[in-house]
């Protein structure tokens, strides 16, 4: 099939973890999302071994960003790009759930922008 569409509530997930990626069956770039509740937080990484250049988008909440052990608080709407040597994690240290939107690949993919972009 050369497209494939699929509801955010309709994809595969892995505990808090909505697996676009393998639901649309993307080969060439990571796409998930991660709802993280009050108090918790995704695990600290980085994408080193990967080569992985990664985008955070806050699609709702006020998580915090911490980044090489500094703290970026974000709110919705929010843009984060991060090249793969820097530690990071999403914290979320409000009082309702936040969504982040978290998109991969690596540097070497070969990707091309337009002109226009």
């Amino acid at each position: 099939m050369s497209f494939k569409l699929a509801h955010r509530d309709d994809c595969q997930t892995a505990g808090n973890w909505q697996l676009v990626r393998r639901t649309l069956e993307l080969r060439a770039f990571g796409i998930n999302v991660v709802e993280i509740a009050p108090g918790e937080q995704i695990p600290e990484h980085d994408e080193t071994d990967r080569d992985q250049e990664e985008v955070f988008y806050v699609l709702s909440g006020s998580p915090t960003l911490v980044i090489d052990g500094e703290e970026h608080p974000t709110r919705a709407g929010t843009f984060a790009r991060l090249d793969p040597e820097h530690r990071r994690t999403v914290r979320n240290d409000g009082d309702e759930q936040t969504s982040v939107l978290i998109i991969s690949a690596p540097r070497s993919s070969g990707y091309e922008p337009m002109d226009w972009a």
